[in-house]
């Protein structure tokens, strides 16, 4: 099959196993980011208002992930999966200019490299050092084939680094998929030996989430959630403040917002039963 080139980006999509279609890219069909919608008024009121997200480990988790993993390879090579826009506190590891970034997308994004489906990576087996998903797995249809096709493709010793949301409302629209316990998060990685994992947004965020969420619940009309979505932004931000004491706790693990996995491709599986047994939540 002959994939199409649009304005520079290679679209490899495999139509058979996607929900995606070449034909969206071509004709710039908005899908999960929806950027003709965009507007500078409204990317000016978002740096206004303050933000009920609190992403308070993904700076320091990505500077480790380089500078004890990564950065000591020679010539690394990483893909990124969602990379259409730049992660939250990715930029502390796109700062290494001796790594080579492959940022794939499902969306035309201002830094999509290549369209690729995660269920379906174009790459050859054993190919990069490297993976990072950020906030994408809860958008997949099949979040554990999409992990499988991530092991496929890293080397025999590479890393990954992940982040996904436990307690979070819907923000993907139609795709929007899943959620993961501690557990369930670690038992998707099942096949990767785990360098550290835990809570990268506490329950403050998943609180003020929550708020918002349910005043939102009680109108259908676009003009006044928007309203009311400003409201809860005003009257609920200070809450994510109180995970810079919480995201550390083990208690809060059973409350928390999102967490984080980073690893090491492994040749073993992690058994259910050795799952069960790393809970080290509050009860």
């Amino acid at each position: 099959m002959i994939y199409p080139i649009i304005n520079g980006i290679p679209c490899l999509i495999n139509e058979k196993n996607s929900v995606f279609q070449i034909d969206d890219f071509i004709h710039y069909r908005d899908l999960f980011f929806q950027f003709s919608k965009r507007s500078i008024l409204k990317d000016v009121i978002k740096k206004i208002l303050p933000s009920i997200s609190n992403n308070i480990k993904a700076k320091k988790n990505y500077k480790y992930f380089a500078e004890k993993h990564i950065n000591n390879i020679s010539n690394p090579r990483v893909l990124v999966l969602g990379g259409g826009v730049l992660g939250h506190g990715m930029k502390s590891i796109i700062s290494y200019t001796n790594i080579e970034f492959i940022e794939t997308d499902v969306s035309l994004g201002p830094r999509t490299m290549l369209i690729c489906d995660a269920h379906d990576i174009p790459f050859e087996n054993d190919f990069f050092d490297g993976v990072i998903v950020q906030a994408v797995l809860e958008h997949v249809a099949d979040p554990y084939r999409c992990v499988e096709e991530i092991y496929r493709v890293l080397k025999s010793d590479g890393y990954i680094y992940a982040e996904s949301p436990f307690i979070q409302q819907v923000h993907g629209r139609e795709y929007d998929f899943t959620r993961f316990t501690y557990l369930g998060h670690r038992r998707l990685f099942r096949y990767f030996k785990e360098i550290e994992s835990g809570s990268v947004c506490g329950p403050g965020m998943a609180l003020a989430w929550s708020y918002k969420y349910f005043l939102l619940s009680f109108f259908q009309s676009r003009l006044i959630r928007k309203i009311v979505g400003v409201f809860a932004d005003l009257t609920a931000f200070y809450l994510k403040y109180f995970d810079y004491y919480l995201v550390n706790k083990n208690a809060a693990l059973d409350a928390a917002s999102g967490f984080y996995f980073m690893g090491q491709k492994a040749k073993t599986i992690l058994s259910d039963k050795e799952i069960i047994r790393l809970y080290k939540g509050g009860f």
